[in-house]
């Protein structure tokens, strides 16, 4: 989780909400590490877990990524949860709730246990309090006009989303 927080920090500098995601695999350690980007790439679906799924998938060879662990700065949206179930992680640790999108358990529960085919363990809760004062922090910078975020020329996605 604390890889995932440094992800988060990096997007922020970035000018990005500051989530961050990492992906371990059982035997290979750490195959993935990505923060959110969709204001880099302009594309809706740069989610930071979305962009560590396709890096692990890609670093695996295969879209399965039965066995590994994603860690997430943020409560998975949607879309993101989505994209847990149909690439088959097995465990996803979150820091910080969120009411508004959260699909873990907040708002919607789509990893609930027996939902669909694949089950996925989760937790919530993990590192809540640095992970929620990044993103008050941010969202707070933006209102007062003091965050000194700046795009980033960089792409943190994998090659083939530049």
């Amino acid at each position: 989780m604390l890889q995932a927080l440094e992800e988060a920090r990096a997007a922020s500098a970035d000018g990005e909400v500051p989530v961050g995601a990492v992906i371990i695999h059982p035997e290979r350690g750490l195959i993935a590490k990505a923060r959110n980007a969709k204001e880099t790439l302009q594309d809706p679906t740069a989610h930071a877990e979305i962009l560590a799924i396709c890096q692990a998938a890609e670093a695996l060879g295969s879209w399965r990524l039965e066995g590994c662990s994603l860690y997430s700065t943020l409560e998975p949206c949607p879309m993101c949860a989505g994209a847990i179930l149909q690439s088959r992680i097995e465990r996803v640790v979150f820091g910080a709730s969120d009411s508004r999108w959260g699909a873990v358990d907040s708002k919607l529960r789509v990893l609930e246990p027996g939902l669909f085919n694949h089950d996925v363990d989760w937790r919530g809760g993990v590192l809540e309090t640095e992970a929620s004062e990044l993103i008050r922090s941010f969202f707070r910078g933006i209102r007062d006009g003091t965050h000194k975020g700046s795009q980033s020329s960089s792409r943190p996605g994998p090659e083939s989303r530049k």
